[in-house]
């Protein structure tokens, strides 16, 4: 699997023969083997020219740019490899049908409720006391079918989350205090941490979603809307308790990021670059373990898994074939 390729520095992005050479304002020059890049990621003030916009389209290089806040900001995405009008006509359908629609948005939200039950199991038997928050997710997944339309499941998710959020209080030290999900723009480190990670969540997802003739913007659970890959929320919720949630705690309660990691603005906490560094190492540390797979039968990295997803997705609307979504199972 192709690596991402994370720039912080303020400068300059071009084509340099046959890769992308970064020349940093500071006069640094550094190289990037486009040959396996999955994606480039742009946390810093960047220029660039359609010179290597058109080289990364060629070797199929994905450039995902985060602004102010480090919030994403927008996608600069190759030609599709893949393109397939019946695949784009059968997703259409889907959506339009409410029952199918429906049955995915379901699936969906179960994916998710799953995933961070499985987060919360693993602290309750780690002489937390979470049993309360396990009963309370139990409850939410028994009513996922009884959901009438997408708002009722829309409803359901939110509400297992809320009750999720009660084990980020009682994981973390008490210096990294957290009373709820709050963003645009987080108030505290943690609520810094989930929206970070979260967006690198969707960025991988947006990426993972490229390889297929999928449209991005068609989505299931989430309403699809104006410049969103809307899609990609839907994957991005059932991974984030996988990626970013498990990260954060064991980024936090082993201290390799401290409070002195965050930078405090008026009204928002943010990740420093020492923070965000930190933590993209590990993250991208992640991407690439490999677990093994209990019915490919060999070992895939969580990369390749969001990608699987994707193609599950893909395969149940052109075959008919019943998709469940990831549910992880170590």
């Amino acid at each position: 699997m192709d690596k991402n390729y994370h720039i912080f520095s303020d400068g300059r992005i071009e084509r340099s023969e046959d890769t992308v050479r970064l020349e940093t304002d500071d006069g640094e020059k550094k190289h990037i083997p486009v040959e396996h890049a999955e994606a480039i990621y742009l946390h810093g003030q960047i220029d660039y020219n359609t010179r290597l916009m058109s080289f990364l389209n060629e070797h199929g290089v994905a450039v995902h740019v985060f602004g102010w806040n480090d919030r994403y900001a927008g996608s600069l995405m190759p030609e599709r490899g893949q393109t397939s009008g019946r695949t784009v006509v059968e997703q259409v359908r889907a959506y339009d049908d409410p029952e199918q629609r429906q049955s995915l948005a379901a699936s969906f939200v179960r994916g998710s409720i799953h995933n961070m039950r499985t987060n919360v199991t693993y602290y309750d038997s780690r002489e937390y006391e979470l049993g309360g928050v396990i009963e309370e997710l139990d409850n939410a997944t028994a009513r996922i079918d009884d959901a009438g339309d997408i708002s009722e499941l829309m409803g359901v998710e939110a509400t297992a989350r809320r009750a999720y959020y009660q084990t980020f209080e009682a994981v973390l030290p008490d210096s990294f205090t957290f009373d709820g999900r709050e963003y645009n723009p987080p108030p505290n480190p943690v609520n810094a941490l989930i929206s970070f990670g979260n967006s690198m969540v969707y960025a991988n997802c947006v990426s993972a979603i490229r390889a297929t003739a999928l449209d991005p913007t068609i989505s299931y659970l989430h309403e699809p809307g104006e410049r969103r890959y809307s899609l990609s929320l839907d994957i991005a919720d059932i991974f984030k308790p996988v990626l970013t949630d498990r990260l954060l705690f064991r980024l936090v309660n082993r201290k390799q990021i401290s409070r002195d990691d965050f930078r405090d603005e008026v009204g928002s906490c943010l990740l420093n670059e020492e923070g965000r560094t930190t933590f993209l190492k590990e993250f991208e540390e992640t991407l690439e373990r490999t677990v093994e797979h209990p019915t490919l039968n060999r070992k895939v990295s969580y990369q390749y898994l969001l990608r699987l997803e994707v193609y599950k997705l893909k395969k149940h609307l052109l075959t008919g074939e019943s998709y469940d979504s990831f549910k992880r199972w170590w």
